[in-house]
């Protein structure tokens, strides 16, 4: 069931006058809301103006999304970096690089459709993968396996241990990876996967990501070499988009510490979670992250009866499966949190 609403969604919202507990959406840190991250978005408002719609190639340039580059490729480890002005666009402009018969795409199970551009389905196995990459390197000796993935995919084969890809011969294909969920939250100093990831050896490693998640800035980004975000930036694809607001760029180095201190609201508040429940089993979830998905659709239900909405909708098309999920933020109290626990106890009782 769809519900419309007419303000952001915090750790409450108002449906026809009702108001509930919100346990969803990719809000992780809450800071669409917050006061003080909001202070500095609008001083940068006043400073940049609320949007730029020239391209990042006109002779006219801010300093601005250079520095942000430089910022964000320090702190994920990456030779350089590239902003964009969403996830999707940075996604769908990696797989344009690879679109040549210089390059075979491989999907694994459960990448996201920003990663698709053709109708080349995702492998319902990584066994199977594995396969189909090793049968292409011994009949295909031109075109390169570019191996696509989601960082979070709740599989159980990607992060922590990326146990999918370790019987992959990676060390002759172009790995890239979607960290959409988990730039902000996972890794080494909350930086996402890219360090991770680089300890499996890829011929060449790209991570693209949205900003717009736990960092709450709606950006996009693409993480690799030098010599690769030099071709990325050649590109008409990226000439011809306009970049993300200026303000949300200066704001995305500003707020380092807000970002560390929200990190670690959300870290209390997941383990407080965990401890308060009595059948994790009855969840799918990875160890350190605020996302518990489930399948039975009378909990969604019995939840919406109390008071508590959860994110419930088919996912990334009508046809696609349903995803249940119950999703903590910085946002959520102990009070809200004991509430929640109680209920899936009773029900699950």
């Amino acid at each position: 069931m769809t519900s419309y609403i007419d303000s952001f969604p915090g750790r409450e919202i108002v449906i026809e006058q009702k108001k509930f507990l919100y346990f969803g959406g990719t809000s992780y840190f809450g800071l669409q809301t917050d006061r003080e991250f909001q202070s500095i978005f609008i001083a940068n408002i006043k400073k940049y103006g609320t949007s730029y719609g020239a391209s990042r190639k006109s002779n006219v340039q801010l300093s601005v999304y250079r520095e942000a580059e430089t910022h964000l490729s320090k702190w994920v480890g990456s030779e350089d970096c590239a902003v964009l002005s969403s996830g999707y666009l940075a996604g769908q402009l990696i797989c344009s690089l690879f679109s040549g018969k210089q390059y075979q795409l491989f999907y694994t199970p459960n990448s996201h459709s920003a990663l698709y551009q053709s109708k080349i389905k995702p492998y319902i196995t990584y066994s199977a993968l594995n396969i189909a990459i090793k049968d292409h390197l011994s009949s295909n000796k031109e075109a390169i396996p570019v191996i696509l993935l989601d960082t979070i995919d709740f599989s159980g084969y990607n992060y922590p241990q990326f146990q999918g890809l370790t019987s992959l011969p990676l060390n002759k294909c172009i790995l890239v990876a979607d960290d959409s969920h988990g730039i902000g939250q996972i890794g080494p100093g909350n930086s996402g996967v890219f360090q991770i990831l680089s300890n499996f050896k890829p011929k060449e490693l790209l991570i693209c990501c949205s900003l717009g998640k736990a960092l709450g800035i709606d950006a996009g980004a693409i993480f690799g070499t030098r010599h690769r975000l030099k071709e990325v930036i050649k590109t008409d694809f990226y000439a011809g988009a306009s970049p993300p607001s200026p303000a949300s760029m200066a704001t995305l180095i500003k707020a380092e510490e807000i970002y560390k201190s929200k990190k670690r609201k959300l870290d209390d508040n997941t383990s407080f979670f965990l401890n308060l429940i009595n059948d994790r089993k009855k969840f799918t979830f990875i160890q350190g992250f605020p996302v518990f998905g489930y399948s039975n659709p009378e909990l969604t239900k019995f939840l919406y009866n109390n008071g508590i909405i959860v994110t419930d909708f088919n996912y990334s098309s009508e046809e696609a499966s349903l995803k249940s999920r119950i999703v903590l933020t910085a946002l959520h109290t102990e009070k809200d949190i004991l509430k929640i626990t109680s209920l899936i106890n009773s029900f699950y009782d």
